[in-house]
């Protein structure tokens, strides 16, 4: 099992910054993914940005620019800096652990406002 326990949500401006953070624990492999998908409400979860443990990134063209994903493999942590954001931004912000399973977070709110 891995637990992931994330952080650093809020209520920000637009064009305002934030950083998320989820901490992973349990049963981690050395070699997995781990990223960010966002749900805001009535729409599907979409993929924001993940990170190998070798450090390859996948990141959505919506965030392109302006978030930028990074970890700490040492502390099987994984961070999303988010600038200029955006009211479209606004979402419940899911960490994702990929390895033989996949394990959720439980989410934590980010609402930019106009």
């Amino acid at each position: 099992q891995v637990q992931l326990v994330e952080s650093g949500g809020g209520l920000v401006q637009a064009g305002g910054s934030l950083r998320l953070s989820c901490a992973a624990s349990g049963s981690i492999f050395s070699i997995n993914n781990m990223g960010w998908y966002r749900q805001s409400p009535g729409k599907q979860r979409e993929l924001v940005a993940t990170i190998s443990s070798g450090g390859t990134t996948n990141v959505a063209d919506s965030v392109k620019g302006r978030f930028t994903i990074s970890r700490d493999n040492a502390k099987n942590m994984v961070f999303l800096q988010m600038n200029s954001l955006k009211p479209e931004d606004t979402a419940v912000y899911y960490c994702r652990y990929l390895s033989n399973k996949i394990y959720w977070g439980q989410g934590t709110q980010v609402t930019v406002s106009s």
